[in-house]
């Protein structure tokens, strides 16, 4: 169905076009909203198919296991870059940012969707909020190293470690208390 929309939305934008410069001066209206309107319908039918494939089981439950183990090891190479920090040289904490976090901050943001079919909205937004202030403290250690303020860079690891402990601790809360509502609705 995704790509049966997809067509119907190239076909809309390309007639569309066509339409629009037949006549620089005057656009026939009659063909140009028929022709949008099967647009609109494709961009409709795209967004009905996106939605339940992320409703999906398999991949809700796929993606929650990439955000558990994202945030577990983004906190847990926090940790270990906080208890070694004396160690780390300025200059080469950006390195060691992008080595050790970029792919786990990726792919927690492609995943997060999830969260708000299996949580909730306003869960989401609890765990979203602690996870942005955690990256945003992230990229300002990568700024602070490339500038070579030590002190910032000491200062922001350790202001993301705890945004990212206490987002995993409220995602880890979520998780069980949703697992253990599936263990009931599953034994009644």
């Amino acid at each position: 169905m995704k790509a049966f929309a997809i067509i119907l939305i190239i076909i809309s934008f390309l007639t569309g076009a066509f339409l629009s410069v037949l006549d620089p001066r005057l656009v026939n209206w009659n063909y140009l909203v028929p022709v949008l309107v099967i647009g609109v319908i494709g961009l409709a039918l795209y967004r009905k198919a996106q939605r339940s494939e992320t409703r999906g089981g398999q991949r809700l439950a796929g993606n929650m296991d990439i955000l558990a183990k994202s945030l577990d090891k983004i906190l847990f190479n926090l940790e270990a870059i906080c208890s070694r920090e004396d160690e780390l040289p300025v200059y080469e904490a950006r390195f060691e940012i992008d080595r050790l976090f970029r792919a786990d901050l990726n792919n927690f943001a492609e995943a997060r969707e999830s969260m708000v079919h299996v949580f909730g909205m306003q869960n989401y937004a609890d765990v979203m909020s602690n996870f942005a202030a955690g990256e945003r403290y992230i990229n300002r250690v990568w700024s602070a190293s490339t500038d070579g303020y030590e002190d910032e860079v000491r200062i922001y690891l350790e202001r993301a470690r705890d945004q990212f402990r206490e987002g995993q601790r409220h995602f880890a809360e979520l998780a069980s208390r949703h697992s253990d509502g599936n263990s009931v609705e599953q034994g009644a």
